[in-house]
């Protein structure tokens, strides 16, 4: 690995750090979490991440968002999976040391479906559509206003959250999961955020550049 794709992987392993640090960890230091604040953390996290270090490795965090880049390619498969190791380590460190800081905390935020896995997994699939198809306008669309990327792509983690959360967590990344799950050893429903996601990012991803072709 050359040191150039070395800082873009560490860039992505800090932004699937925050995500899962600040996101999960609100969750699992409050007594009752709201749904509609724990929707605003993870969307402003993603945020202020994609303008930190967006320059750096075009902040990507997210499995999915990579995948559904590299297939349009946006992005070179040959650095694929370096991305979605670091994400992974990312995610799992953080969930690591939240339970270390809050080793009596009854929840590390795993997401789980408290709904038929066939329904969780459609809801995954167009939470994460609807998020990579913002991610993929803002980015790969010379027209669309880079300034306000990180705000219309953390609303929209927030607004997918807001809906998507009572009903599968709102994952839409499968670094995200797998933290949490790994270290609280909750897998139900495991598969369904490591396929689902990847599926809507890549759908998204597909049709916003077959529109952006034929106009």
């Amino acid at each position: 690995m050359n040191r150039l794709l070395f800082n873009k992987c560490v860039a992505e392993l800090l932004g699937a750090f925050a995500i899962v640090f600040f996101g999960c960890g609100y969750v699992a230091i409050s007594a009752n979490p709201s749904p509609e604040f724990t929707s605003v953390i993870f969307g402003t996290t993603v945020s202020l991440m994609i303008y930190s270090v967006g320059h750096v490795s075009g902040a990507h965090f997210n499995p999915a968002v990579t995948l559904g880049f590299a297939s349009i390619g946006w992005f070179s498969w040959k650095e694929v999976p370096f991305y979605i190791v670091f994400q992974i380590i990312g995610a799992i460190f953080a969930a690591a040391l939240l339970s270390w800081f809050i080793p009596n905390a009854t929840t590390l935020a795993p997401t789980t479906p408290s709904i038929s896995t066939s329904r969780a997994f459609f809801i995954e699939a167009i939470l994460s559509f609807f998020l990579m198809f913002v991610i993929t306008s803002m980015s790969t669309d010379p027209r669309a206003p880079k300034t306000i990327a990180g705000i219309a792509i953390g609303s929209t983690v927030a607004v997918d959250a807001f809906l998507g959360g009572p009903l599968t967590g709102a994952s839409m990344n499968p670094a995200r999961t797998i933290g949490p799950a790994l270290i609280q050893g909750e897998y139900h429903g495991f598969w369904i955020y490591l396929t689902a996601p990847p599926l809507g990012a890549v759908m998204a991803s597909k049709l916003y550049e077959f529109l952006k072709k034929n106009e």
